[in-house]
């Protein structure tokens, strides 16, 4: 909510990459951003709290403690310092998902980082989903890749907890890993699913997808803005 003056938003100063801009008082960082003039092309994507582009750092005044959450999700404060960093660089391991194997060795061999886990909790505190990542990281320790799969299901990859973790863990990439194997192999199939992809095959829904083609971008805009009133 941002407060009104006289017809006219609150301002309060804000710290953008080094350089103070007034912005409006409950504005989120991104909003504040685009009114500070800057053009969003990286660091900035679905504006609701699910794709993970927008992770920002910041300093509160008087807090010592560097915090961190995603630009769209968080609201501006007075004299914040923030700066956004729209990619976490991992050394992320180069595998096939067809050779691989659903257990513990796996872990050992690609991500044998997780098993310096401190149980320190830093990675939950700090994820912006409210993921226990600590749990899902014990669980891939103690090989349940099951369990692992279902409470990281919820991660958008915006790399949060890796950088606040002590022990230089990647868990996200950990986690998404444990999401393909369980898929992979261990998830009941659906024969629903199986059954579509066999209409598909054959070209049962052919005619449908040309009629949705020929409606256009434009009928398709306005059924999509439709839908989201809903």
């Amino acid at each position: 909510m941002v407060e009104m003056s006289e017809g006219k938003a609150k301002l309060i100063p804000v710290y953008i990459m080094g350089k103070k801009y007034y912005v409006p008082e409950g504005s989120t960082i991104i909003g504040a951003l685009e009114y500070a003039g800057f053009q969003l092309i990286r660091g900035v994507g679905c504006r609701e709290g699910f794709c993970g582009a927008c992770t920002t750092v910041y300093r509160l005044p008087g807090d010592y403690k560097l915090k961190v959450g995603l630009a769209c999700g968080t609201v501006v404060q007075p004299n914040m310092e923030l700066t956004q960093i729209p990619f976490t660089p991992t050394q992320r391991p180069l595998y096939k998902i067809e050779e691989l194997k659903p257990d513990i060795e796996t872990f050992k061999k690609l991500f044998p980082a997780i098993f310096r886990c401190l149980a320190c909790n830093t990675c939950t505190k700090a994820c912006p989903q409210e993921i226990k990542v600590m749990d899902y990281v014990q669980a891939l320790i103690r090989g349940d890749i099951a369990q692992a799969a279902e409470i990281s299901f919820d991660c958008i990859m915006c790399g949060i907890c890796a950088m606040r973790c002590p022990a230089e863990i990647v868990p996200f990439e950990a986690g998404l890993l444990a999401r393909r194997l369980y898929a992979r192999y261990m998830m009941p199939k659906s024969p629903e699913l199986e059954k579509r992809i066999k209409e598909i095959e054959e070209g049962k829904w052919e005619k449908e997808l040309d009629n949705l083609i020929k409606e256009g971008k434009e009928v398709w805009e306005k059924k999509y803005w439709e839908f989201r009133k809903e």
